[in-house]
């Protein structure tokens, strides 16, 4: 998008989700207010620099901008290659997730009284500006896919932990669990605290 990332957004977003945090809600409150703050986010789309907006041939990518010096929460980038998706999963902590460029289908799944993955309802397409919210509480199991066969999109997602660190699961159709650690994609943050050109303006 813009050459120089407007920064101060995500600065923004950062602080005001820390202070919300610091105040030690109950999860609905964080999701609710939480999700507020990032539909402000995503509502723009000039502020994630390229480097954490490159798709990948061969899968999506999940590159880290934030993660919160108590990991109570971290910020990542998911960037869907052309027609790529995830495996059915599960996060194990309060998520939330804005669209910021093309769009997504979310297929909520559970695991039924035999045992088995069940999906519930029908997918949800996430469009630029929306998001919605997962948990253990609310429904945590999904399948997320990007809705275009021709060219990335892009959500943020939001996690109460350092996400690539929490052991979750993958789950096979007959609800079996694979665990796994997802990582990051990156090496490198995104340097949001170089306040030189924002100063001389």
């Amino acid at each position: 998008m813009n050459a120089q990332p407007n920064l101060k957004r995500l600065r923004t977003f950062i602080a005001e989700l820390a202070t919300l945090l610091d105040a030690k809600p109950d999860e609905p409150t964080i999701l609710a207010r939480g999700g507020d703050l990032l539909r402000q986010l995503v509502s723009h789309d000039d502020w994630l620099p390229a480097e954490f907006a490159q798709p990948d041939p061969e899968r999506y990518r999940q590159y880290l901008l934030h993660a919160d010096s108590r990991q109570r929460f971290s910020i990542v980038s998911f960037v869907w290659g052309p027609g790529q998706s995830t495996p059915v999963h599960d996060h194990r902590v309060w998520g939330l997730i804005g669209m910021l460029r093309g769009a997504e289908y979310s297929q909520n799944y559970a695991i039924g009284t035999d045992g088995r993955l069940v999906a519930q309802g029908e997918a949800v397409r996430l469009e630029p500006g929306q998001v919605e919210a997962v948990s253990p509480r609310i429904g945590d199991i999904h399948k997320v896919s990007n809705a275009f066969a021709d060219r990335a999109s892009i959500s943020i997602h939001v996690y109460g932990a350092n996400i690539g660190a929490v052991r979750r699961a993958v789950f096979l159709e007959d609800g079996s669990e694979k665990p796994f650690i997802s990582g990051y994609s990156n090496i490198y943050l995104p340097n949001i605290w170089d306040l030189s050109k924002e100063n001389l303006a």
